[in-house]
């Protein structure tokens, strides 16, 4: 059985290594201030588990690599924070007590570049293979903005003198920003998605910069508003913020979109192929639909057979979007290689699920 490009993880022990970085940072920062990193830890991990979950929820179409997303997210609760924490200590001498330079010039360019490397690094090897839609590229800026995030607030929450203090602080971070920085890192992440579209290095550069450009744009307001004071603060969380905000929800669900819109039409390719049946293509070609079969599944064998139908959907998802890709022009030789092993894998996900079998009489409404 050949080697499935698409499976693509991390290293386990990648993993485990930057989580011991992460918890001997989160044990330090205990040592220092106990009970104020307790408030942090809490408060944070929730108002992060509420973001996390929101990009789990659009991520429902094509779901991504668990180990790659948990990946994305102790990146972003480590290498970044290091890399940040790292170059503008270097750079503090060079402001002297300037705290408005450092906040909102020397933070965003260092932050947003830190958090970007993950999504440079999503664009290398057979990890490349997973950035198929906006969507994808968007959760992926959201879980390291994310894990970037819950280990800032923890450090900010924890600094306090006083435990009302520390909950103000937290009050203001997790209630009017828990979305800022996986705000930000979206923008680079769609920078990300435009320059895959592109098989020029040019475009991609191109592409790649402005997405950073916005994103450390976005992040200068944000926080030079918090340096300038409450008012400014309240006035680019209003009127900046909040429409940025609700425009990359739009941008996000119209993503989601897109992604069922490639699948329907790539369905009669598959079934002209002998990979689908045209019943199958009933309940295929939308979340609602695809949602009412998996749960038939379930009813006639199990929550076993309707997870073999949930694979079997998700692997026709893939292979749509390998073809589409082949369709648009932006294949090369790797993708033609892909296109053949995701079409043994879906032919081997359905011998794997024979309840699709008993499922031939169903058909969607």
């Amino acid at each position: 059985m050949p080697r499935r490009i698409r499976k693509v993880g991390a290293p386990l022990g990648v993993i485990i290594g930057l989580g011991v970085l992460v918890g001997c940072i989160l044990l330090l920062t205990t040592l220092a201030n106990p009970v104020g990193m307790v408030i942090g830890f809490v408060l944070a991990s929730v108002a992060t588990a509420v973001v996390l979950l929101v990009y789990l929820w659009f991520d429902r179409w094509e779901p991504e690599p668990p180990r790659l997303l948990i990946f994305a997210f102790i990146w972003g609760a480590s290498i970044s924070v290091a890399i940040s924490v790292a170059l503008e200590t270097m750079s503090a001498p060079l402001f002297g007590e300037d705290g408005f330079t450092s906040m909102a010039i020397v933070a965003p360019i260092v932050e947003e570049a830190a958090k970007g490397m993950f999504l440079l690094l999503m664009m290398t090897g057979r990890r490349r293979n997973e950035l198929n839609s906006l969507t994808d590229c968007l959760v992926y800026a959201g879980f390291v903005a994310a894990g970037f995030a819950w280990l800032e607030n923890i450090f900010y929450i924890a600094m306090g003198d006083t435990i009302s203090h520390s909950l103000i602080t937290a009050g203001l971070r997790l209630i009017m920003g828990p979305f800022a920085h996986p705000l930000f890192t979206s923008m680079t992440g769609i920078g990300v998605y435009l320059a895959l579209q592109h098989r020029g290095s040019g475009a991609k550069v191109m592409y790649i910069g402005l997405g950073y450009i916005a994103a450390v744009v976005m992040h200068m307001l944000w926080n030079g508003s918090t340096v300038v004071g409450a008012g400014a603060y309240f006035l680019v969380y209003l009127f900046w913020m909040v429409p940025i905000f609700v425009l990359a929800i739009v941008t996000g669900i119209s993503g989601r979109g897109r992604e069922q819109r490639v699948v329907a039409e790539k369905l009669p390719g598959l079934i002209t192929s002998g990979l689908i049946t045209p019943n199958e293509a009933t309940w295929l070609g939308s979340m609602r639909t695809r949602k009412a079969a998996i749960a038939a599944a379930n009813q006639i064998g199990g929550a076993a057979a309707g997870k073999s139908v949930k694979a079997f959907a998700v692997q026709v998802v893939e292979l749509a979007f390998v073809r589409d890709r082949i369709d648009r022009g932006l294949a090369d030789e790797r993708t033609y290689q892909l296109h053949a092993e995701e079409a043994y894998w879906l032919t081997a996900t359905r011998a794997q699920a024979p309840v699709l079998q008993w499922l031939a009489t169903y058909r969607a409404a």
